[in-house]
Parts: structure tokens; C-alpha cells; sequence
């Protein structure tokens, strides 16, 4: 068997350019898992911030309306708003 002919040369120029190959698709894998990993995280913030926004509002509309300074003795329920002279 002759190790220094063309054919030798070849099947190692091959191997070279299937590991070549092999390293280039799994960088691109790795470039698209970060993008869609960056997309998820900024939806998921977007959604997060919403979210905190919604329950903050929803706290304060609570607070407000279950204020005991806002309804003064007029305005309880079951009394008239005035008295009658």
C-alpha cells in the first residue's frame, strides 16, 4: 500500500473539509440558538413588564376605591348626600 500517492492527499484534503464543515454548521446552530434565545428573552420581558404593570394598577385602583378618606360621611352608602332643612 503507497502512502505518498494522490489518493492519500485527497482523502485527507476531504476529512479536512468535512471537519471544516462539521465546525462551520455547528457554529451556525450555536449563533441561531443565541437569536432565538435574545427573541424568547425580550418577549418574555415584554410580557413580564406588562404583567407587572397590570397587577400594579390593579393594586391601586384597589387601594383607591377601598379608601376610607375618600368616602366622607355624606357619601357612605345608605345615607342621604345631604340633610334635609
Amino acid at each position: 500500500m503507497e502512502t505518498k500517492g494522490t489518493s492519500w492527499k485527497w482523502a485527507w484534503c476531504l476529512s479536512g473539509a468535512a471537519v471544516a464543515w462539521q465546525f462551520y454548521f455547528v457554529r451556525e446552530l450555536i449563533a441561531a440558538f443565541a437569536f432565538f434565545a435574545i427573541g424568547f428573552a425580550a418577549i418574555a420581558l415584554v410580557f413580564g413588564s406588562l404583567y407587572t404593570l397590570q397587577k400594579g394598577w390593579e393594586a391601586a385602583v384597589g387601594r383607591f376605591t377601598n379608601s376610607e378618606d375618600l368616602s366622607g360621611p355624606g357619601l357612605r352608602a345608605g345615607r342621604p348626600v345631604r340633610e334635609m332643612p
